[in-house]
């Protein structure tokens, strides 16, 4: 009886001491794996709002194609340009890009700034954060990616591009920071910058 006693004693330690470092071991990974599981979620939340951005962008050229060049020249912010924000600003609102729409200052066409050369762009604040939305209606022949081919001549202006900024905010940085404190995040908002080019229609 006495052995059987000590053998038990024996094994309830070797069992206390393997589940005292299986729990040590958690406790040292536990960490990591939640950066893991945290980095995961946000980089494919990254490429999410990079793809809506690109709709956005793409959706928003096709409507600048097809509006009327006879305007592009104008000292103040043409009105052929007013449709173009609206899609752009309408399709980042209807994917959740745009949390605030249509609260306070957050609604189009925002404030405008140019012309440089044929180019403007429209800034729209508070939606947080600033949405930039640039819109250039005079890309001439070769100049713009992907070039656009037309006939030999002077330079005309064949195409609009339309390039759409907002900043994607990373949720990794909270989760490195319970890791490591300190006072300032670890990782600040990233400018997430799309492009399309259509042929003029008008």
């Amino acid at each position: 009886m006495a052995r059987f006693r000590i053998l038990h004693g024996r094994v309830a330690a070797q069992l206390g001491e393997e589940q005292g470092s299986a729990l040590l071991e958690f406790s040292l990974v536990l960490p990591l794996l939640v950066v893991l599981v945290v980095g995961i979620y946000d980089f494919s939340g990254a490429f999410n709002q990079k793809q809506k951005i690109e709709q956005a962008a793409q959706e928003g050229a096709i409507v600048a194609g097809a509006q009327p060049t006879s305007d592009i020249a104008s000292p103040t912010a043409p009105d052929s340009l007013l449709p173009v924000v609206a899609a752009v600003f309408n399709s980042l609102a209807g994917s959740g890009v745009l949390p605030n729409a249509g609260t306070g200052t957050c609604s189009p066409p925002g404030a405008a700034t140019g012309p440089a050369g044929l180019a403007w762009t429209y800034t729209i604040s508070l939606c947080p954060d600033d949405l930039k939305i640039t819109i250039n209606r005079g890309c001439t022949c070769g100049s713009c990616l992907p070039a656009l081919a037309c006939a030999s001549g002077p330079p005309f202006p064949v195409g609009s591009v339309v390039t759409v900024q907002y900043p994607y905010h990373w949720r990794f940085g909270s989760a490195i920071q319970l890791l490591f404190p300190g006072p300032n995040g670890y990782l600040a908002p990233t400018p997430v910058t799309a492009s399309a080019t259509v042929h003029n229609q008008i």
